[in-house]
């Protein structure tokens, strides 16, 4: 979805879950730097993490599973490594996954940072709290009434129930005088 939204030069902002942060204290994703035009990782070291080492004659036996692509460094080199303990210490070789939309997760992760993005996340809990209200509140969880037309009859009446509700909060009650 970000991929498509960034190609037809569309800002997303919706936030990216990322994954990739490390609590055991070890070098993350992004303390390696990304190399798009030889399609390589390099480590802090200057080591080249890579794809494939090798052209494949079958074009089938390149990419992994589902747009995720795996880069790896040699082993030879990370075990001569002197900062193995960073990198990698409970395993041979360091390895590092990389979506196949990554730039554009990454134009979403540029964009979350700005002040536009703080606006428009308040605007859209705004919008999602009216939805939730609706489906648990007023019952529209499940549609009774069948159709498009069904549809939009009773998306119009539990609006117009939810707009009323707010119309009754924000005038005041009228006031009844007494007769003493």
């Amino acid at each position: 979805m970000l991929g498509w939204l960034v190609e037809r030069k569309i800002a997303p902002h919706i936030p990216v879950f990322n994954k990739s942060g490390r609590s055991d204290g070890t070098w993350t994703r992004a303390d390696f730097e990304w190399d798009a035009e030889n399609d390589q990782y390099i480590c802090p070291e200057g080591h080249e993490l890579k794809q494939f080492r090798r052209n494949y004659s079958d074009p089938n036996r390149g990419p992994t599973d589902k747009g995720t692509a795996r880069y790896r460094a040699l082993k030879e080199v990370c075990q001569a490594c002197p900062s193995k303990a960073k990198c990698c210490p409970n395993a041979d070789a360091r390895k590092i996954t990389r979506e196949e939309h990554e730039d554009a997760r990454q134009v979403a992760r540029d964009i979350s940072k700005t002040d536009q993005y703080v606006i428009s996340m308040r605007l859209r809990k705004k919008v999602e709290m009216l939805f939730a209200h609706l489906k648990r509140i007023l019952g529209l969880g499940r549609l009774r009434l069948r159709g498009p037309s069904g549809a939009n009859d009773e998306f119009l009446l539990a609006a117009t129930a939810q707009n009323l509700r707010k119309l009754a909060k924000i005038l005041p009650a009228p006031q009844q005088t007494r007769n003493a």
